[in-house]
């Protein structure tokens, strides 16, 4: 039923992609060279690639990565720029030049749920978006390829069901199995609304420091935290339809989700209260000491070669974790 796989983003740092062209970025990542080496150390079967390998390579050079891929099954992860008059080119290009079959995406840059902060981009952002995969899904469909579009702490399952259902059976969702609590949103209700679009998997975890706003969503291995992945697992697999999952811990800085703050809610469909109440009660669960330090070796500014044991052993902790339940 299930594959696991690796996407850079919880290992950010070490492969060189956070704090991406920026003095904070690490001066000796291991790269994509590396990333490949790693997830074949893991004995994982996918791999998830961050689009800024990929855009800079001609044919020759995508060419010459699939052959460095061999025995991988890739899947693309591209997103907006938001830029007037964007296309998919680039992302159809280098999916289909890799033997890919799923183009993963997300449509805006919002994190934390925080779309009120945004204030009136919040409405051009996700209508460009909508705007720019109605024009390009043609593009996305004719080259043989599932476009996954991610709750990427932006959108919850209803919006993305309404888009993907509108795009055609091309399309589908990436399921972010963390992201629903930056949206006020149950991870289990999320995949029972939405298994039948479900089309990949990202397996994210968190244990939640309440705060008088709503609560911090800090990241920890893939199964330590407050995610319910043996009901998940039971509803996906309802579906029969085979599914990668990419092990992906969040990220380096903690999420502060500001449910109790009336604001926070402004642009957003309204939740059923016990639906609330059952996603709250799974993060109270794995709640963390509202005085505790929950920074991350990043947050603490410490040195690289911390932060990189940091990241790789919460990676390697998730694999064992996925593995001993059943998602491989």
């Amino acid at each position: 039923m299930f594959r696991l796989s690796l996407n850079p983003y919880g290992l950010a740092y070490t492969v060189g992609l956070q704090g991406w062209q920026t003095p904070r970025a690490n001066p000796s990542p291991v790269g994509l060279t590396g990333f490949i080496r790693i997830v074949r150390e893991l004995g994982l079967g996918v791999i998830e690639l961050d689009h800024r390998w990929l855009t800079p390579l001609d044919a020759e050079g995508l060419a010459r990565l699939r052959g460095e891929l061999h025995g991988l099954e890739p899947v693309c992860s591209f997103w907006l720029a938001h830029r007037p008059g964007e296309d998919l080119r680039d992302a159809v290009r280098c999916t289909s030049a890799l033997g890919a079959r799923i183009l993963r995406f997300h449509l805006t840059p919002v994190l934390e749920g925080a779309r009120a902060r945004w204030g009136m981009q919040w409405g051009e952002m996700i209508a460009h978006a909508g705007d720019t995969l109605r024009r390009e899904s043609a593009r996305v469909r004719d080259a043989g390829l599932v476009l996954a579009i991610e709750d990427h702490q932006d959108v919850g399952s209803e919006e993305l069901l309404a888009l993907t259902e509108e795009l055609g059976p091309h399309a589908g969702i990436c399921f972010d199995t963390g992201n629903p609590f930056s949206v006020g949103e149950d991870p289990v209700a999320f995949a029972r609304r939405a298994a039948g679009r479900i089309r990949h998997v990202h397996l994210k975890d968190y244990v939640a420091q309440f705060t008088g706003e709503g609560y911090r969503l800090v990241r920890c291995a893939i199964g330590e935290g407050a995610v319910p992945f043996g009901e998940i697992a039971a509803v996906l697999a309802e579906s029969g339809r085979p599914l990668f999952a990419s092990i992906e811990p969040g990220a380096l800085e903690a999420r502060h989700i500001r449910v109790f703050a009336d604001d926070w809610w402004q642009g957003y469909p309204r939740r059923e209260a016990r639906e609330l109440g059952v996603m709250l009660g799974r993060l109270r669960g794995r709640a963390l000491a509202e005085d505790a330090d929950v920074r991350t070796p990043w947050e603490k500014d410490q040195d690289g070669e911390t932060l990189v044991a940091f990241e790789l052993a919460q990676v390697r902790r998730s694999v064992e974790n996925m593995t001993r339940m059943g998602w491989r």
